[in-house]
């Protein structure tokens, strides 16, 4: 599979006709029809799992086609990506009631591969906004279908 001995980091990728990012009760960034996605990133992980999410995301075919059929990728179809950071993503539940987020990157790791993940995006020639790392966020969306899928990097 990949070459890192990572955990699995993790995006939660919804189809949306519009979303908006505030923070503070500020608007930061906003998207039209395109894709959320929540990355949630995995300690120890690294380009691989970036380069593998990335493309993955990229190409997804859940946009319709002329015959309304899932049948095309957000570069396709014109649409736009909205990245928003979310550790919660990498929650451990099964035991107690606390959610343990042990797995989830420190910090400024989860930060390196969050921005390694938006720049490829970005290099894909499709308008990346994002929102803010480790800042409380507002993410509003219309969830388009409504379809939202998880993607792991392995």
């Amino acid at each position: 599979m990949h070459a890192s001995p990572g955990g699995i980091t993790r995006a939660v990728v919804q189809r949306v006709k519009r979303c908006k990012v505030s923070i503070e009760g500020t608007e930061v960034a906003a998207t039209g029809p395109g894709l959320l996605v929540l990355l949630g990133v995995a300690r120890g992980d690294a380009e691989p799992e970036a380069l593998y999410l990335a493309d993955k995301v990229r190409n997804l075919r859940i946009f319709p086609d002329a015959d309304g059929r899932m049948n095309l990728s957000v570069l396709e179809s014109g649409g736009e990506l909205m990245v928003v950071s979310q550790f919660t993503l990498l929650a451990d539940t099964r035991k107690g009631r606390r959610p343990s987020f042990i797995a989830a990157a420190d910090p400024p790791e989860a930060e390196r591969l969050y921005l390694r993940f938006v720049e490829l995006l970005s290099g894909s020639g499709a308008r990346v906004a994002t929102g803010e790392f480790g800042a409380m966020m507002m993410v509003s969306l219309d969830n388009w279908g409504p379809v939202t899928l998880v993607i792991d990097s392995r």
